[in-house]
């Protein structure tokens, strides 16, 4: 039986985490002790912490070098696991996974949002029979974590190594917010890489926070220090509902940030003239809501929570300035896990389109992208939730379908006036018809005969014509568009819709 005095010791002992020495090697990194993190991190502290004595026999593994719990952020109940890295490096034991498993459960149970701080060195080798081959083995993390995704909000914040394995916990999550310089998530370390296939490599060139964050695409958020982590985190929450059968809170609206000009004075007339598409987003969002994901990566589309009129809306825009807004691979794979993101969430999307089309070449074709574009594809196309798209000024060839053009059921199809719908644009047309034609003509009557035809052609998609053939739905007045929005989503709020019935798709993955 343990005495008082022992109890209130061992307790302080846990509380205290690993050795004096593994504290102030984090210190010295800028990482904080978990259990500041969770303070950080909820709004009133912990809760209710689960298995709090696990491993307590052993005075080495305080925790087993993992809190589970739950606290409130932003109101809402939440469910945690936190790696203590001042515990064996916050590597997995038999207990760490059993502890992690149920407090899963418990966020499963109870349709709570599932957060990870994660901070690991992996598997323990030496608990290696006991924590990872079984049916609650570490795998069941995993499972789990498949079980839960799109039924409630799953958030990992890395905040030092997920390795081996362990990498499979971001990569489940939807959103992995990176720790830079600590941050680093990989399937073998280079020393292992070094071993087995004579590849001398850095661990930031191997798996750091900057690299997934703006290379492999693993990574979404890049945050500066771990405060800024946590900070990101509670404001993302703040978008979403605690699970899919519920809908985001509404919170009060704010007018667009003030500006000089208006967006009928920041597009330019030329399709191809550079253009920033921030300007026309910060424009007709509610002032201060932007909480954009993949930032780094991809930048040629762009992909962000925001809200209109107080309501959560996540916004896919094309980036002009970045590559013509052309989608490659990557960009059709960042969209297509933000438009599933916000489907599974029942947050509205708006399409904000001024695109080329896809990339086209050598390069592109190996790298498959028609198969990655057709994810996109398939992700727009089954998305139930409301959805608007905006033809800003082009939106040509297949990027027009990719952007919810007309044929997919968006609830409308809005365009501006100087917008331009075609299967290619004025020059390029013109080109591919007139090719021949134009080389027989002498050098002094080419320039003519293009200017002509270019001016045919765009009369024959004039935005207009389109409207009148019911192409799309509305032209609106640019400085009207706000305003449209907020009145459109209002309406299409109520919207009830199934795809279709089966199973499930066969995903072009």
């Amino acid at each position: 039986m343990i005495e008082q005095s022992d109890y209130s010791k061992i307790v302080e002992e846990i509380e205290k985490g690993g050795a004096d020495k593994y504290h102030e090697k984090n210190a010295e990194k800028g990482k904080l002790f978990v259990r500041k993190r969770l303070e950080l991190l909820f709004d009133d502290g912990i809760d209710i912490e689960d298995a709090f004595f696990a491993n307590c026999i052993d005075g080495n593994l305080p925790s087993d070098g993992v809190v589970t719990g739950i606290g409130k952020i932003n109101g809402t109940t939440v469910c945690v696991m936190a790696n203590d890295s001042t515990v064996k490096a916050g590597s997995w034991g038999s207990r760490t996974v059993e502890k992690i498993i149920r407090i899963q459960e418990t966020a499963q149970k109870l349709h709570v949002p599932m957060l990870y701080l994660v901070d690991s060195a992996g598997a323990r080798i030496t608990d290696q029979v006991e924590m990872f081959p079984g049916r609650r083995g570490a795998g069941r993390i995993f499972h789990n974590q498949i079980k839960l995704s799109g039924s409630v909000p799953q958030v990992c914040l890395l905040f030092g190594p997920s390795a081996a394995g362990g990498a499979y916990i971001p990569a489940f999550c939807d959103i992995v917010v990176m720790v830079e310089g600590n941050a680093s998530m990989y399937l073998g370390s280079p020393r292992m890489a070094e071993k087995v296939i004579g590849e001398k490599v850095t661990l930031e060139e191997m798996g750091g926070a900057k690299m997934h964050c703006s290379v492999s695409g693993c990574g979404d958020v890049l945050a500066k220090t771990e405060e800024e982590a946590i900070d990101f985190a509670r404001n993302y929450l703040s978008y979403f509902p605690p699970n899919y059968a519920q809908k985001s809170p509404r919170v009060t609206a704010i007018d667009p940030v003030t500006v000089e000009k208006n967006i009928s004075e920041i597009i330019p007339e030329n399709q191809n003239a550079p253009f920033d598409m921030y300007q026309l987003i910060e424009r007709i969002i509610d002032k201060d809501s932007l909480c954009e994901i993949k930032k780094l990566f991809a930048p040629e589309i762009i992909t962000t929570l925001a809200r209109i009129d107080g309501k959560s809306v996540g916004v896919i825009a094309n980036q002009p300035r970045v590559k013509g807004g052309v989608l490659f691979p990557d960009s059709a794979d960042k969209a297509a896990k933000f438009i599933q993101l916000c489907d599974a969430f029942s947050i509205p999307l708006l399409f904000l389109t001024d695109i080329p089309g896809f990339m086209i070449g050598t390069k592109v074709e190996r790298a498959g992208i028609i198969r990655h574009g057709a994810k996109m594809l398939a992700a727009m196309s089954e998305a139930t939730v409301p959805k608007i798209s905006v033809v800003v000024r082009k939106a040509y060839g297949a990027g027009l379908y990719a952007m919810a053009g007309p044929a997919f059921e968006p609830d409308c199809c809005l365009a501006l006036p100087s917008a331009q719908i075609a299967v290619m644009g004025p020059e390029a047309a013109v080109n591919a018809v007139y090719a021949n034609k134009i080389a027989t003509l002498p050098e002094e009557e080419r320039l003519e005969f293009i200017k002509k035809k270019q001016e045919e052609y765009k009369e024959n998609i004039d935005i207009y014509r389109l409207a009148s053939e019911m192409v799309v739905d509305a032209v609106i007045e640019p400085d009207r568009l706000r305003e449209e929005l907020v009145k459109r989503f209002a309406i299409y709020d109520s919207k009830d819709v199934t795809f279709t019935k089966r199973k499930h798709g066969v995903y072009p993955v």
